[in-house]
Order: C-alpha cells, then structure tokens, then sequence
C-alpha cells in the first residue's frame, strides 16, 4: 500500500470512529437526507457501526455479483446493497454472513430481503435490510455493479461515504462533512440527560427549547 492510500484509510478510519457513539436519531435533528427509509432495520438488536460504504448492485433474482463484492470489501468497510427494487428475493443469508465476517466487513445494509435469519443472529454480524424471504437469488451471472453510485432505501450511496447505522435506522454522511457533523452531535447528545432532568422537574419543555415562542409567532403571522 502507498504511503497516500495508508494516509486516507486513516482518515477514513478516524472520521468512522467520531461517530461511534453518535446515535443516528441525533443526525435527524441536524440533517434532512441521507436517511435510509424506516423500514430498513437490523435483524440483530442493539448494534451501532459506522464505516465507509462498499457498494454493490445485485440484480433482481442473481447474486453471482455479490461474491464478487465480498472478496473485493476491506476489513471495516459497510456493504450496501442496493436491490434494484427486487422485492422478493433474499440475497442474504448464512453463506454471505461467514463470508462478510472473513472479509473483516462490520455490517450489511440491503435494500431488500435475507434467509436464513437465525444463523445471522448467532453470528453476531449486524445486517439492515427490510424483512426476509425463503426465496433465494441464484447464481445466473445476470450482470450488477460493484464499487459504483448507487441507491439504497431511497439514499443515494457512494463508494466511501461515511454509513452510520443503529436500532433506530441507517443515515449516509458525506466524509467530508462528518468531522462537523460529529461535534454538533456530541455537543446535542451531552446536553440531552439536562434537558430531560430539567422536564422532570417541572420546567415546561415548550420554554426550554423555544417552541412556544415559534408556535405563538406562527399563529400571529
């Protein structure tokens, strides 16, 4: 590896790891695209990864690309997957997971389906997708895209943009905004358990955060 390739795998690295405790709910109340939709969620509970994204562009019913892709990935890097609006087959299941794991990927994103859920489960690999299916893709050697722009739960996703997923859904970042985007979250995260006591204690919440203010000048506009 050349001495610039190290250099921007440590960058990337370094900006995955400021949004390691950063829940993607807080970027939703800072951001307005880049969310995956809702229905895309984790088949494992409670995971958090951020990583640089490895795409990949699975046609309806062939995976043959997805091999592919997994001997490409490297280690930390977040596959997603976009199905090309296959809503039927799963492209995903125990095979793919050990295979990820040996790559050294720490999570899936697929914009479709997986099998083969509880052998996922026991493997610990946390993988977003939008439900599951007995019917599997084959091997057909029907084409798809590595490593190139694509769309994914209604996010456009591209080789290297920061992907940060949790229990409550997957947000795309783009790199160069994330060292930014990170402070102001950390900053909103640790103000939060104040704001919470101080409801608890009484203070109205519409005073504390300036919504009555808005709301009283919305109806007198």
């Amino acid at each position: 590896m050349t001495a610039t390739g190290s250099s921007a795998e440590a960058s990337i690295a370094r900006r995955a790891a400021l949004f390691r405790e950063i829940e993607t709910a807080t970027l939703g109340h800072i951001l307005t695209e880049g969310f995956m939709v809702p229905t895309i969620q984790c088949v494992i509970e409670g995971p958090r990864v951020c990583g640089p994204a490895f795409t990949v562009s699975v046609p309806p019913d062939d995976g043959a690309v997805l091999s592919c892709a997994l001997v490409q990935a490297r280690p930390g890097d977040i596959l997603v997957i976009d199905r090309q609006g296959d809503d039927r087959h799963a492209c995903w299941g125990a095979v793919m997971t050990a295979a990820a794991q040996a790559a050294g990927i720490v999570g899936v994103v697929i914009d479709g389906f997986v099998t083969d859920v509880a052998a996922i489960r026991a493997s610990g690999l946390p993988v977003w997708c939008r439900g599951r299916s007995p019917l599997t893709t084959k091997l057909l050697g029907k084409g798809g895209t590595i490593g190139e722009t694509v769309n994914c739960g209604g996010a456009t996703v591209r080789p290297g943009d920061l992907v940060l997923a949790d229990e409550n859904g997957v947000c795309v970042i783009d790199p160069t905004e994330a060292e930014a985007l990170a402070r102001t979250c950390a900053a909103m995260q640790a103000a939060e358990p104040g704001v919470i006591e101080r409801v608890l204690k009484g203070e109205r919440i519409d005073e504390i955060n300036g919504a009555r203010k808005l709301f009283e000048k919305s109806q007198a506009s």
